[in-house]
């Protein structure tokens, strides 16, 4: 079971330049999964919140690509906020971690790099269920 502290920013790679820097990713380097799929989020309005689920299986990689936002982290014990507002940081988010976005700047954009293709399934959209989920793991 994953718990809060495997929840971790990790540093992408930034090369400067004059002209305009530059940021990447590289499986096996800077994701500790295999990226199957990537989807991002944009044009939110104020106030509103993105997510409100758990993965059973997925793991997802969140990086603010403009703008900022925050990623609320759950792991049925404890709550981590973590800002992103830089374009070479990521937040690494494993599987059975319930989470919300929120406070999105106006024009921000967010790239999610998920560890699997999309599946219904997988999801956990009800809090008590993942609680129960947890409990049935520990």
């Amino acid at each position: 079971m994953s718990v809060l502290n495997d929840c971790r920013i990790i540093s992408l790679p930034k090369i400067q330049d004059p002209r305009g820097n530059l940021s990447f990713i590289e499986t096996g380097r800077s994701l500790p999964f295999v990226m199957q799929r990537a989807y991002w989020i944009y044009d939110v309005p104020g106030g509103e919140i993105r997510g409100g689920h758990a993965y059973r299986d997925l793991q997802e990689f969140f990086i603010a690509l403009s703008g900022s936002f925050d990623v609320v982290l759950d792991d049925g014990k404890g709550h981590k906020t973590v800002s992103l507002n830089r374009s070479y940081f990521g937040l690494y988010v494993p599987s059975m971690i319930w989470r919300h976005l929120e406070n999105f700047a106006t024009n921000s954009v967010c790239l999610i790099i998920a560890s699997l293709p999309y599946s219904k399934e997988d999801y956990i959209r009800d809090y008590e269920s993942y609680l129960e989920a947890i409990r049935r793991t520990d």
